[in-house]
């Protein structure tokens, strides 16, 4: 059994925030898969289901985010899940908004929910680190992850929460880097068009002026070869 961790704070007040990205694509493979109905169980909520062959476990503590581990810890301990097959989803800010990095054990980074988790069960759990981006200041750090994403970025929200779901299954099979590579070629911002014209139309790229028909670089025209020099 596979024990998937999403992190977030609960309520509807807290639904769309940064912090919640966790819960937020948690609940998109609930739904994609069509886990059984969530329920409360280990200070939070329960879905079970399956996935790629692996039966998940899905998990979103209800202990407000600094309190994640007295929930992962009980699911955890009652199921004896091995701890490499903890996974646990939540925002990082040091990644920009649409990036995904895995990594297996490590420090906390800062994060309090993953702090908790790691002093719970200790830290050799997977970790899904999120993009939101960062406010580029340290004092607005705990105004930035406790506010919604702007309508402008909704968008890139929907489709990094899909793009994770989608390519989940290379994960749950151990494979970090083919799930990383999955997400970032779907995240991949699309190519600008190529401003040349087909080969063989004659027309040069857009802005670019026609070059004189002649080496002579003032512009003039040539004359032609019988013409008079006068």
């Amino acid at each position: 059994m596979h024990l998937l961790v999403g992190l977030g704070n609960p309520g509807e007040k807290y639904a769309g925030n940064r912090h919640n990205i966790g819960f937020m694509v948690l609940e998109a493979i609930a739904r994609e898969y069509g886990f059984a109905a969530w329920r409360k169980r280990f200070r939070g909520e329960v879905a079970e289901g399956s996935l790629a062959g692996a039966r998940i476990l899905a998990l979103k503590p209800l202990t407000f985010m600094n309190h994640s581990g007295r929930s992962v810890g009980e699911a955890w301990r009652f199921h004896k899940i091995e701890r490499s097959q903890v996974i646990v989803l939540h925002d990082e800010m040091d990644l920009a908004l649409g990036k995904v990095r895995v990594k297996l054990g490590g420090g906390h980074g800062g994060h309090n929910g993953i702090r908790d988790i790691a002093n719970q069960i200790g830290p050799d759990f997977v970790r899904v680190r999120i993009g939101i981006g960062h406010p580029g200041d340290k004092a607005r750090v705990h105004g930035h992850v406790l506010k919604d994403f702007a309508k402008a970025e909704q968008g890139e929200v929907d489709k990094l929460v899909h793009a994770i779901g989608d390519n989940i299954a290379p994960l749950l099979a151990g494979d970090r880097d083919s799930f990383m590579n999955k997400v970032a070629l779907v995240m991949k911002p699309p190519r600008p068009n190529n401003p040349r014209p087909p080969k063989g139309t004659g027309e040069p790229p857009a802005g670019k002026a026609k070059m004189p028909n002649n080496p002579d670089q003032t512009g003039k025209p040539d004359k032609p070869d019988n013409a008079d020099n006068d």
